[in-house]
């Protein structure tokens, strides 16, 4: 049984710190270091090179000025008060001051039972427990199905929630929506002219209309009288087509259900639906603009009304009421978020594409304008590029449901679920991507998402392979306990793989970049399927069949991790 497993040790980096911090305090004892001195904020990090070690700890070269002493004489008065442990087996100083650690074999066997002790926990950590996170994303205007862009806010965003969650934050999934002006407008009277029987390129048709078939099939279910439920609300068709206000209602409540429908089938769901018009009918537009104007930054020019942005870092001051009554569009954004704050978002995260860049310095200033305690750098952002589609080596930019776009549908029906959701998030948000449509169908290791699950099925299928030749199942309590057997190369480059998740999950959490977990994976799968073809598992040996399985299984156990932060399944059988 997995859970029978004990934990052996704490995770090596928090070990490590630890012992750190005791020959410091040793120091402190015998009047090396003063008694009073400010503990500075040492890393513990993964060394560049197994050469210079496992892990180096920067300790003496950051105490070194207030201790008045050299860093290599404090490096080597700190080694030399380092507790005796099971952990280290070495320890050197190098260049100016670092001191590099290297461990023992036994620190990653201990690693190795905490994977399958803590099975689907293990990696989480409780650093943002107690907290609240809200990440808004997607935030498609109801105009039409969503874009290969909105998919890769959609994966982006969900991913980001998900690691958020794996380190302790109690994490409000956010949509916000238009659903008014223009756009909106320009829906209506398209499904109008579809009602009316007038189709693009006839007489009559909207010059801003939206040409994709999908209008057709809003007009046709309204025209039936059908009933659609969108954010817990059901609208009926009116059936007349000279309602234009109905028509509208019916048409983004249409939309807003088909977003939904391509959002679960993508794996993602949301704790709070925000319309914009709801600002407007709450007063919290007109409540932000008195707040802006009683802390005295903002001034009338030209029969407008404008926020003086540039105390606050913007290249120019803003207009936020226009001359003629309407309020610019900025001004909706930072009541908005003003609205998260009050709502008790402690950190407020926004997954954008890169072309509204631009309207961030002037958001973030009106919300320091208000004076009612946000933070500098609150809100964040994480701004997404473009995405190209790609299929037989040529572009792929129209879809005849949307008339002008590849949609997200479009991509989860060709290449599935899974290989969408990992291929946009596979680079870095800010990078440009290529979303291969062939490589992401097919089942070869040149398709990360294929390399990646495979490797967790098979380790089933070796499990499998134990009942069929007549075998014990794997003994995972023995094989922890033989693990000095596994001395291999592999091995020992798989063992160090597995102990940085807990790292690279961090990591990738702090950073908000959830393209590190896939790459991650990517390697451990990488390690996972050369140690399988350089070594048998499946031996005479019993102690080292064990150890050897065991060892696999806390590998899947990693890998089964890794793509639940990513919303992806682990199967069983490929």
């Amino acid at each position: 049984m997995l859970g029978s497993i004990p934990i052996r040790s704490p995770p090596v980096k928090e070990a490590l710190r630890e012992l750190v911090l005791q020959a410091i305090r040793t120091l402190q004892g015998n009047g090396a270091l003063p008694a009073d001195i400010d503990l500075p904020a040492f890393v513990i990090e993964r060394a560049r090179s197994r050469e210079h070690g496992d892990f180096a700890a920067n300790t003496a070269m950051l105490l070194a000025k207030p201790a008045r002493a050299k860093p290599r004489d404090l490096a080597e008065k700190l080694v030399a008060a380092l507790p005796a442990n099971a952990l280290v087996a070495k320890v050197e100083i190098a260049g100016p001051g670092f001191i590099n650690f290297f461990l023992a074999p036994t620190a990653y066997h201990a690693e190795a039972g905490r994977i399958l002790s803590e099975g689907n926990a293990y990696g989480r950590n409780r650093n943002g427990a107690g907290h609240t996170a809200g990440v808004e994303f997607v935030s498609a205007n109801p105009t039409g199905p969503l874009h290969v862009g909105h998919g890769r806010a959609a994966a982006i965003g969900d991913c980001v929630s998900r690691l958020l969650e794996a380190t302790g934050w109690n994490v409000k999934r956010e949509f916000y929506y238009n659903d008014a002006g223009v756009q909106i407008n320009n829906l209506a009277i398209s499904t109008q002219a579809r009602a009316r029987g007038i189709a693009p390129g006839d007489a009559g048709w909207p010059e801003d209309g939206y040409r994709g078939d999908y209008i057709a099939d809003v007009a046709r279910s309204y025209l039936a009288g059908e009933t659609v439920f969108a954010d817990g609300h059901a609208v009926v068709g009116a059936k007349n087509p000279d309602d234009l206000d109905a028509i509208r209602h019916f048409a983004v409540a249409y939309l807003r259900r088909e977003q939904d429908l391509d959002l679960q089938a993508f794996g993602v769901g949301f704790d709070v639906y925000f319309l914009e018009s709801s600002l407007y009918a709450d007063g919290k537009v007109e409540e932000t603009v008195r707040e802006l104007v009683a802390h005295g930054h903002t001034y009338e020019e030209g029969g407008a009304l404008w926020l003086r942005t540039t105390d606050f870092g913007d290249d120019k001051d803003r207009v936020m009421r226009k001359s003629d009554g309407t309020y610019t569009y900025f001004l909706p954004d930072v009541a908005y978020h003003r609205s998260k704050w009050l709502r008790g978002y402690e950190r407020a995260i926004t997954e954008l594409g890169s072309d509204h860049h631009g309207s961030l310095a002037r958001v973030k200033a009106g919300l320091q304008a208000l004076d009612c305690g946000i933070p500098n750098g609150w809100p964040e952002y994480v701004l997404h590029q473009m995405v190209t589609v790609m299929r037989g080596g040529e572009e792929v930019k129209i879809s005849k449901r949307a008339g002008s776009y590849v949609t997200l549908r479009d991509l989860i029906e060709e290449a599935g679920r899974d290989a969408t959701r990992y291929f946009l998030i596979a680079r870095k948000a800010d990078s440009q991507l290529v979303f291969d449509i062939d490589l992401a169908r097919s089942q070869s290791n040149d398709n990360p998402v294929y390399y990646i699950q495979y490797a967790h099925a098979r380790v089933c299928r070796v499990l499998e392979e134990l009942a069929e030749r007549g075998l014990p199942p794997v003994d995972m309590q023995a094989g922890i306990g033989q693990m000095k057997r596994l001395d291999t190369e592999h091995e020992q480059i798989l063992l160090t793989e597995l102990s940085r998740y807990p790292e690279v999950v961090e990591a990738a959490a702090n950073n908000l970049e959830p393209h590190l977990i896939a790459q991650y994976l990517r390697e451990l799968a990488g390690a996972l399927h050369s140690y399988y073809h350089e070594h048998k598992w499946i031996v005479d040996d019993a102690e080292l069949r064990n150890a050897r399985i065991t060892l696999a299984v806390a590998t899947r156990q990693v890998i089964r991790n890794g793509l639940d932060l990513l919303g992806l399944s682990a199967p069983e059988k490929m």
